[in-house]
């Protein structure tokens, strides 16, 4: 139970985050917060890409997280890939983003885990 706690937690934060800073910068063309994003903007504009033209991708990468924690209490069978692929993918998000989705990974993958959110084969 602590475990689904501690995922719901991550998720809705990271999750969260992303649709609202996503949506922040749609409405607005900028960033909540300091004027100059974090350290993940560095990483984006080293690629050649502008930061603040990406908050559609903010939005969807925390509608991702959202419906895979929906999935993950649902036990469906798509949402334990979903939510380790939106994970990966949000490891770009340094510093805080990084953190959170790293420590997700961390949880989700760990031996036996697996059995909190996904239906047994036995179990349909």
């Amino acid at each position: 139970m602590l475990i689904k706690i501690i995922i719901t937690l991550l998720t809705v934060a990271i999750g969260g985050w992303m649709i609202f800073d996503g949506a922040h910068v749609l409405l607005t063309g900028k960033y909540f917060g300091p004027v100059k994003p974090g350290l993940w903007a560095d990483i984006i504009t080293a690629i050649g890409i502008n930061p603040y033209d990406i908050g559609g991708i903010f939005v969807l990468l925390g509608i991702c997280w959202i419906a895979g924690l929906i999935g993950l209490h649902l036990k469906k069978d798509w949402a334990y890939e979903l939510s380790i692929a939106v994970a990966v993918a949000s490891l770009w998000y340094a510093p805080v983003g990084t953190i959170l989705a790293a420590v997700f990974l961390i949880i989700i993958l760990s031996k036996g885990q697996r059995t909190f959110f996904v239906r047994s084969k036995n179990h349909s």
